[in-house]
Parts: structure tokens; C-alpha cells; sequence
């Protein structure tokens, strides 16, 4: 199970939380009066938090950061994640289908076997995210044949007419092409995103694809 985490931004603001509280702490302990004790709890250290991407940052109080730190609403950049990565792994559903008949090695079978077991799953628990926080959602028009990794028409009916040798070239070729697509849309909704729930998913998808990469490239 992963480990809960914040976005990058709650992060920040956590931590901005923590170094305030400090400072606060260590002004109180250094000899000042009562007044002054109360002066730094009523005044406090200032936090930036650092705006979202084309935004300047903001000076907030401490009491505010702890806020936005701890909330998760789903933005955009959840939704548009969940809802492309739903189509991008039902693309890598229909490439793995293909194996058991056309693949000549055992262990292209086996790997096709193993992303059909991990992502039609993921597929599930993406759905019913999407579904539970009032989904689907219009993310602004996006072509899921423009989502990176994806395979081409031609290369699925290129896929689709190879057998043997010829099929297991260009499945491990499309697929960690594929794969490493749905890095960087992990990468980006963990930069951009912050809901907790897609972050574990995100974030899995990273470890689980990353993994799989490194055994693809391995294979003949």
C-alpha cells in the first residue's frame, strides 16, 4: 500500500506551517515577556505560498496555509488525469488481448498478462473516483489520441496483422512508448493536481509502469 502523501504545493505550505510554529516557539523561549509571547501568537511569521503555475505567490497567515494544506478538493488537473488515464489504459488493455494469440515468446505473454491484471483494476478504482466526486467532467476538449504514448490507428493495425517475432518487436516497442506516457501524466497531476486519492493513484501508476519499462527493455 503506498504511503498517503501531499502535493507538491501542500507540501510547501506544510512545512512553511511547521518553520512558522518554530520560529514563533523559539521567540517565546528566548527570554521575551508575556506580552511579547502574545504578540508573536497574535502576529505569527508570515507564509508564502507559492501560486499555481503562471501565478505569483502570496503571503498568507500560518493559520490559512494549515488550511489549503489540508484540502483535497479535486481540481481540473484530477479530473482531466482520471479521466484520460481511463482511456489510456483501456488502449493498453486492447494491445495486451492481442498477446496470447499472436506473441511467439512466453514472456511477452506473461508481461501482456500481467498489465491486463494490474490495469484493468486501476480502470475500476479510476472510475468509481470519477463517478464519487461528480464526474465526468468536461476537462476542456481533450484528444485522447494526443495523450502521450498513445499508439496510432495505424500501429494497432499494424499490431493487430503481426504474429511471432514480428508481434513481440512491436508490442514491447509500443508498449513501453506507452508506458512511459503514462509517466509524464503521472508526473504532471502529481505537479498539478490536488486531490490525495489521485495522488496514491498517480503515484502507483509510476512505480508499477516505471518497473515495467525497465523489464520491457530487458527482453529480446
Amino acid at each position: 500500500m503506498l504511503l498517503r502523501h501531499r502535493s507538491p504545493r501542500g507540501r510547501v505550505l506544510a512545512a512553511a506551517v511547521a518553520l512558522a510554529g518554530a520560529l514563533v516557539l523559539a521567540g517565546c523561549d528566548s527570554g521575551g515577556d508575556e506580552d511579547k509571547a502574545k504578540s508573536a501568537g497574535q502576529d505569527g511569521a508570515s507564509v508564502i505560498a507559492p501560486g499555481k503555475p503562471g501565478e505569483k505567490a502570496e503571503e498568507i497567515s500560518p493559520e490559512e496555509a494549515k488550511r489549503r494544506g489540508e484540502d483535497d478538493t479535486p481540481n481540473s488537473a484530477d479530473f482531466t488525469y482520471a479521466q484520460m488515464m481511463i482511456e489510456h489504459h483501456k488502449q493498453a488493455l486492447d494491445m495486451t488481448e492481442l498477446a496470447p494469440d499472436r506473441a511467439k515468446s512466453e514472456k511477452i505473454k506473461q508481461l501482456a498478462d500481467r498489465i491486463h491484471a494490474a490495469q484493468g483494476p486501476e480502470i475500476q478504482s479510476m472510475e468509481a473516483w470519477v463517478k464519487n466526486n461528480g464526474g465526468p467532467r468536461d476537462t476542456g476538449g481533450h484528444d485522447h489520441g494526443t495523450m502521450p504514448g498513445m499508439a496510432s490507428e495505424t500501429q494497432l493495425k499494424t499490431l493487430r496483422a503481426a504474429k511471432g517475432a514480428a508481434f513481440d518487436e512491436l508490442f514491447l516497442k509500443l508498449m513501453i512508448t506507452h508506458h512511459s506516457g503514462a509517466v509524464t501524466m503521472a508526473e504532471e497531476v502529481l505537479s498539478g493536481g490536488n486531490n490525495v486519492q489521485v495522488e496514491e493513484m498517480a503515484a502507483d501508476v509510476m512505480a508499477q509502469q516505471t518497473a515495467e519499462i525497465d523489464r520491457m527493455r530487458e527482453l529480446p
